[in-house]
């Protein structure tokens, strides 16, 4: 069997390189081509045809590229793979836009998640992998390829286990949509400790953009409360569930946060919440929109590109994928 493709799109060059270390690969070279009108054009410069080919490109927004520019790169890319002749192509999008509008809230909204979904398919996609979606259900009802989910739990339990050893742990959901997010950490954190770890959540309203309701549901009393969610955002959340917690008895609280979007008021809601610790993977780079003293200050900068190596090798050579979201890009391959 050949060793498969891995491509990483322009500003996600630095990732791509360590993802590609992570699976004992070289990046595979391409072109990309800027044009007056705002038109591009990129290709492979290698030979793809009845290759198994991989394209990395986290699909963020950030100066001088808009998300919507990211995805639709990313489309064409797939797309030209497939027009010359790949044998499969794999869409690797750590973060994936448009996750939070998967349903209808307000009457005539669209469900933007799906249409994102139905454009991966139309490229020619076959598969695509990101990690910690916003709503598994609705990611995977929205494809009708092959959608892989990957998470950062394993990554997060192995940092709280070396830091609160012997300390009362509980798990905290910042609202009762994240609570099987929150519930499948518990239950790692457990198993590996022995000991009961509880799970609480607060009580969350949304609506036009203001959040509200700071209620605790469980017993936090004298525990390490790790707050667990998939991203954040302006840090509202954030700051007002560390605020809640300190007043119901947590001993200590920490965040676990997948993708760090740092928008808004951020920095100054991490520094509200003073949290006794706060780890955040580099799917977004948290330097991209805080300050670099930010960042050393008060974020662990957890790497993914371990995790979506080994994602790349298990998918290209049959490998487990449950084995690896269980226990981590070092977890033993199954028979």
């Amino acid at each position: 069997m050949s060793a498969p493709l891995l491509f990483a799109l322009k500003r996600s060059e630095e990732l791509g390189r360590a993802v590609a270390e992570a699976a004992g690969l070289g990046l595979a070279p391409h072109e990309e081509r800027e044009f007056e009108d705002g038109e591009h054009k990129s290709r492979p410069l290698t030979v793809v045809r009845g290759r198994d080919c991989y394209v990395l490109h986290s699909l963020f927004g950030e100066p001088g590229i808009t998300v919507n520019d990211k995805l639709c790169r990313l489309l064409f890319f797939c797309a030209a793979l497939k027009e010359n002749g790949a044998a499969r192509v794999t869409a690797i999008t750590p973060y994936i836009c448009y996750g939070r509008k998967d349903r209808q809230t307000k009457p005539r909204d669209p469900v933007t998640s799906r249409y994102v979904a139905q454009m991966f398919e139309a490229a020619g996609v076959d598969r695509v992998v990101t990690v910690d979606v916003h709503n598994l259900a609705a990611y995977q009802n929205a494809f009708r390829i092959e959608s892989v989910e990957l998470t950062a739990k394993p990554l997060f339990g192995l940092h709280l286990l070396a830091r609160f050893s012997g300390r009362p742990l509980c798990v905290v959901s910042p609202d009762a949509g994240g609570a099987k997010r929150a519930e499948a950490l518990r239950e790692w954190l457990q198993a590996r400790t022995g000991a009961d770890v509880p799970l609480a959540f607060l009580e969350k309203k949304r609506s036009e953009g203001r959040v509200s309701g700071e209620a605790v549901v469980g017993e936090v009393r004298d525990a390490v409360a790790v707050v667990i969610d998939d991203l954040v955002s302006s840090g509202t959340t954030l700051a007002r569930a560390a605020q809640a917690l300190r007043r119901e008895g947590a001993a200590a609280v920490v965040a676990c946060i997948t993708h760090g979007l740092f928008h808004g008021e951020a920095e100054r809601r991490i520094e509200e919440a003073a949290l006794d610790a706060f780890y955040v993977t580099d799917t977004v780079p948290p330097r991209l929109r805080l300050p670099a003293e930010v960042v050393e200050r008060h974020l662990t900068v957890v790497p993914i590109a371990p995790l979506l190596g080994e994602a790349v090798r298990r998918l290209h050579g049959g490998g487990s994928l449950t084995e690896l979201r269980e226990h981590g890009p070092h977890a033993p391959q199954e028979a």
